[in-house]
């Protein structure tokens, strides 16, 4: 039996299940003090949460949607058509669209950032006793699709002032055993792509792009993500466009788009040589109609985006102790899906971070410490005592391997390190201003 539902139907449904699934969830946190047991029983969700969809943007700061993503969803919906081989339109017209808008050949849509990264480590053979090159400064997912095929994260260290991984370090890393270089554009700003992409090559190394904050970023006027041989997109549910989880893969060279397709999807399909190897890891019709109407506001959200930073820069630098990131030379755009500076808590009465961000937050201004030491973190340390680690590089290079991860210079700026969010960088440049008042404020008000 085939089901059709109209536009009514769909809004009225995905308003309850919404708001229902984020009154649930809010109430049901550790941090609300809810048990897994009374958690069970809750539900009926509280008559003022029963609100219109259209009503969403005085409770959620992210994502934004309207009716073109309901749209959307309803078109797929009534396809019966969901997936890459059921033989959709979705999922290939946000391929295209994708990769015209980064300027790139091939785009290939993947279940997230994470299985992208996976996907292209896959497809170039990446396995037990290879080494990728990486920044510490990052989420942990970087690192996992690193272990997940059982290669060796080797961490270069950070540089202070643009938090990206400092290329000038990056030369003494490399060796027989290293196969990929994998910079991460941390908060959607730019890595050194022309120290990278020179090394690469002096070494005989590819560069895959850790873009997944990273699109519509660009270099020297090009977007991100094929400069070296290919990059890798994220478009989680915080990420500047969103489907809930995605990613995608794009590469200018065909054979390489042709061997990440066939890993990425049960059995293949295109004409590229096999490895032997592969997973599952495709994006639905349902989550590419999302991310196709998330496109069709994104040019001006980047725009708002980047003048409300550099506005916000303005402002910051006149403020002793405060050090906006700093753009790496050749990062002609930045995603700005983090506006992120150091905090010098010796030009704010020694007040320690915690207590800094604690003010600003009472002054309604939200701002986050950003990411701990990742090298340093009890999931990396803990890869030294891996039973199959071990068994491949042996204790002895295990144990070596958990000494050379030392990033003084990251370790600093993760101690230093603000974050604001790229939702709060499409507000007013009012918004912009109070920002800097409120810091202002907490640094003239005593400890």
């Amino acid at each position: 039996m085939t089901h059709s539902f109209d536009r009514r139907n769909l809004l009225r449904g995905a308003t309850v299940a919404g708001l229902t699934g984020a009154w649930m969830a809010a109430s049901t946190s550790p941090e609300h003090g809810v048990s897994a047991s009374e958690s069970e029983s809750a539900t009926e969700m509280p008559k003022e949460q029963s609100e219109k969809l259209t009503d969403r943007k005085a409770k959620v700061e992210w994502p934004y949607w309207d009716e073109e993503e309901a749209k959307n969803l309803l078109r797929v919906l009534n396809t019966g058509k969901w997936g890459r081989t059921s033989g959709g339109s979705y999922l290939k017209e946000f391929e295209s669209t994708f990769a015209e808008r980064m300027k790139s050949k091939y785009c290939l849509a993947t279940s997230s950032g994470t299985t992208a990264l996976m996907t292209t480590l896959g497809a170039l053979g990446v396995g037990p006793g290879d080494e990728v090159i990486l920044p510490p400064y990052t989420f942990v997912a970087s690192f996992n699709s690193i272990t997940s095929s059982y290669a060796l994260p080797i961490f270069v260290d950070s540089d202070l002032e643009t938090f990206q991984i400092d290329s000038s370090k990056l030369d003494a890393k490399i060796n027989e055993q290293t196969k990929v270089l994998m910079p991460v554009h941390i908060g959607g700003s730019v890595a050194d792509l022309d120290a990278l992409i020179k090394i690469g090559q002096s070494k005989n190394v590819p560069v895959i792009e850790d873009a997944c904050q990273a699109p519509f970023a660009e270099w020297r006027g090009a977007p991100v993500g094929t400069q070296g041989l290919g990059g890798c997109f994220s478009f989680q549910a915080s990420k500047n466009i969103t489907a809930g989880e995605g990613g995608a893969v794009l590469t200018n060279d065909e054979g390489f788009a042709n061997r990440c397709y066939n890993f990425h999807t049960p059995g293949g399909g295109k004409a590229a040589p096999s490895l032997g190897r592969g997973a599952n890891f495709r994006l639905t019709e349902f989550q590419a109609s999302l991310l196709l109407a998330q496109m069709t506001r994104s040019e001006e959200q980047v725009k708002r985006r980047e003048e409300n930073a550099n506005y916000l820069t303005q402002l910051l630098q006149e403020i002793s102790g405060i050090h906006p990131a700093k753009l790496t030379t050749g990062c002609s755009r930045s995603a700005w899906h983090l506006y992120m500076f150091r905090y010098d808590k010796k030009e704010f009465g020694d007040r320690s971070r915690a207590l800094f961000l604690k003010e600003l937050a009472s002054l309604g201004i939200g701002a986050s410490a950003g990411y701990s030491s990742l090298n340093r973190s009890t999931h990396v340390v803990a890869l030294a005592s891996n039973p199959h680690y071990q068994k491949v590089y042996g204790k002895k290079r295990m144990e070596e391997w958990s000494e050379e991860n030392r990033c003084p210079v990251n370790d600093r700026l993760c101690e230093e390190a603000v974050w604001f969010t790229q939702s709060k960088l499409l507000g007013t440049k009012q918004e912009m201003e109070k920002i800097a008042q409120a810091i202002r404020k907490v640094q003239s008000t005593k400890a």
